[in-house]
């Protein structure tokens, strides 16, 4: 028997198979890892919306409901409303940019009675984390106000009676994958006791 014409793979074939498979498995596996990383970053990014947008509801709700309004300002707002469905009185409710602006936060008391008669019990006083990783948009207000044919109003508003409505605007930092993005959600609310007709 002649094992003369039985050959095997020589070193450099071994070698070019090797770097071959390398290559297909290198691509592989950064394939695959990029695309887990992207699906965690949109998973994240829709958790992070979706509880925005329950949180702007809820802050648009509480506003809606507001008997009157004590300071209006782009950035935050304080007004008499009912935070918690089942209250059987009014809170003072003041809604704000943490000091690093990363924070959309409440700071809720407890009222004696509806105002005028009621006075608030600060002993009381709650402060709620309503938005965790708040992010400002560039010419975006937090709080806009509005009057009975739903212009804007200018910013320091004079008589705050004439605020009719207003319009929401919360935002929170994107997926990282896209520098400088960032999910918002805009709701306007009308002032359910400041309708022209009541």
């Amino acid at each position: 028997m002649s094992y003369r014409k039985e050959r095997g793979f020589t070193l450099p074939e071994l070698v070019i198979v090797m770097a071959v498979i390398g290559v297909v498995i290198a691509a592989l596996f950064t394939f695959v890892n990029t695309s887990v990383r992207r699906y965690v970053a949109l998973q994240s990014e829709s958790a992070a919306f979706g509880q925005l947008a329950k949180q702007t509801q809820r802050i648009a709700q509480v506003l809606r409901g507001a008997t009157d309004i004590t300071a209006a300002s782009t950035d935050d707002i304080t007004a008499y409303a009912y935070f918690y469905p089942n209250d059987s009185y009014v809170s003072l409710i003041h809604y704000y940019k943490s000091a690093n602006n990363t924070q959309i936060l409440a700071d809720v008391t407890p009222m004696t009675a509806n105002p005028p008669i009621g006075t608030p019990i600060t002993a009381q006083k709650r402060t709620y984390t309503i938005i965790d990783k708040f992010s400002s948009v560039a010419g975006v207000n937090t709080f806009t106000y509005l009057d009975s044919v739903g212009n804007p109003l200018t910013v320091p508003i004079a008589d705050l009676h004439t605020i009719k409505g207003i319009k929401v605007s919360l935002s929170v930092p994107a997926d990282n994958v896209v520098a400088n993005s960032n999910s918002t959600v805009t709701l306007q609310v009308s002032l359910r006791n400041r309708k022209t007709n009541l």
